[in-house]
């Protein structure tokens, strides 16, 4: 597949899919902090982590990824989630902080299936006039860049979604939008969520599912030779044992990852008639 380009002839193509918003102000870190799920104020400048936007019952509005480029500046990288309406929700919250929420319209999110040039792991840099992200993992190198557009590439595009799904990075939809707890979603695979620091929206929930050892569904990732529709039932044999929370194509078939119950074993199982075929999660991904 794509992910496995060459990182030295790889092109930078877009992603439309991903969204950037921009918090800066002197209290930016202090309200993600207390909006976010994952720790905010411990992230040092030049570093990125996942991060997610809960409801106040601990459903997933959005998962994404924050940079903290200094002190009190954060970038807000979205995939499948609108800007606007993201940045609007937020603004709802500041009341009297001091900081700006904009959705920046002269640079965009650009990928490429190549290690970035000098920013590793959770450690941003600039480069050829962009910031560079290291979103590689265990299925190949990949880096975000945020600077000028780059050009479109269909296949590219369909092949980083691909990539995510099979690294366990939910791409939902807005069907899926606030259906998933973080833990029925596996965003601990991520380090995408914080059960120590204070209180967020949904936090209580996250926290009493953590330390009572309630969780009983995550994530799988199946492989179809067909379309399945997400928000499709997983079944075995007459009964719905799951859900397909987000789907991609990867020119053969569809990639999918699914809430499942922990201890199933991944077999036997059928979405939109079509038999699954259970893949391993790909490591590499957490920052």
């Amino acid at each position: 597949m794509a992910y496995n380009l060459s990182p030295t002839t790889a092109p930078v193509f877009s992603l439309p899919d991903h969204a950037l918003v921009t918090l800066e102000g002197p209290d930016a870190v202090a309200f993600a902090h207390a909006q976010f799920a994952n720790d905010v104020a411990a992230l040092a400048p030049g570093h990125w982590q996942w991060n997610a936007w809960l409801t106040p019952k601990g459903r997933v509005i959005a998962v994404f990824a924050l940079a903290r480029l200094s002190g009190d500046r954060l970038w807000l990288v979205l995939p499948d989630h609108p800007a606007g309406p993201f940045a609007e929700a937020l603004r709802r919250f500041v009341f009297r902080r001091k900081l700006k929420i904009d959705v920046p319209d002269d640079i965009a999110v650009s990928g490429a299936f190549a290690a970035p040039i000098r920013a590793q792991g959770a450690m941003l840099d600039e480069a050829e006039g962009a910031i560079e992200f290291d979103a590689g993992g265990d299925g190949g190198p990949r880096m975000w860049r945020i600077g000028p557009p780059a050009t479109e590439d269909p296949a590219s595009q369909a092949a980083w979604q691909v990539a995510d799904l099979r690294h366990g990075l939910p791409r939902l939809p807005a069907s899926q939008r606030e259906q998933w707890t973080p833990q029925q979603l596996a965003l601990d695979r991520l380090s995408a969520y914080s059960v120590k620091k204070g209180c967020y929206p949904g936090q209580e929930i996250v926290a009493r599912t953590h330390f009572l050892g309630k969780a009983k569904r995550s994530l799988q990732c199946f492989s179809a030779n067909g379309t399945v529709a997400v928000g499709t039932p997983v079944r075995e044999g007459d009964r719905d044992v799951g859900e397909v929370a987000c789907v991609s194509t990867d020119g053969e078939g569809s990639v999918l990852l699914a809430v499942m119950p922990l201890e199933h074993a991944g077999t036997g199982l059928f979405a939109d008639s079509h038999p699954l075929t259970r893949q391993p999660l790909l490591d590499g991904l957490r920052r």
